[in-house]
């Protein structure tokens, strides 16, 4: 049985974070010295947590640079267990074609 699906970074910035310090995307933005569209794309799951990204979060919204770049990881993960099937590995080489 699967486990549930962790819920991407993003997703905690833009429910929780940005609410508790009560500023806007473009505010956050500035804050953490990114462009709005970076921060767009992160709170709505088109675009990972790189790894300078946590370390801006954890200045801007607490929790530890690693806790946030676990979170990222934890997401891929699950994103790429979902499309299990669909990757090829083998422990035998393939032929040379």
């Amino acid at each position: 049985m699967r486990m549930k699906s962790p819920v991407h970074p993003g997703r905690i910035v833009r429910e929780d974070c940005l609410p508790e310090l009560g500023v806007s995307v473009g505010d956050a933005a500035s804050m953490l010295g990114v462009s709005r569209q970076t921060l767009d794309k992160i709170i709505n799951g088109r675009g990972g947590v790189t790894p300078d990204m946590p370390i801006r979060f954890e200045k801007v919204f607490g929790s530890s640079a690693d806790t946030w770049l676990r979170m990222q990881l934890g997401y891929d993960l699950a994103q790429a267990r979902e499309r299990e099937a669909e990757i090829v590995a083998s422990l035998k080489p393939r032929s040379a074609a």
